[in-house]
């Protein structure tokens, strides 16, 4: 059973319509669809900031130390160790 859709008017700028449009006639997509995954996408990212600037914040609050540099450094010599150069 398809889920309910809320219709929604938007102003785009004339030169964004235009692409917009050129693009998705292009990728065989409405414009529903078009939006819906931009929508997403903007979503997913600004999910993604969030969770950054919890890293960061973290990180500042307790940085490595030099027991864990040292082991990101070796970690690293014996993985390009296998590399062919």
């Amino acid at each position: 059973m398809p889920r309910a859709a809320t219709k929604v008017a938007i102003s785009l700028p004339a030169d964004l319509y235009q692409a917009v449009e050129q693009a998705r006639k292009k990728s065989k997509r409405s414009r529903s669809t078009v939006v819906q995954e931009a929508l997403r996408h903007w979503l997913k990212q600004q999910e993604q900031g969030v969770l950054i600037r919890e890293y960061e914040a973290g990180y500042r609050k307790m940085p490595e130390g030099e027991k864990e540099i040292a082991a990101a450094q070796a970690a690293a010599v014996r993985v390009l160790a296998t590399e062919e150069w």
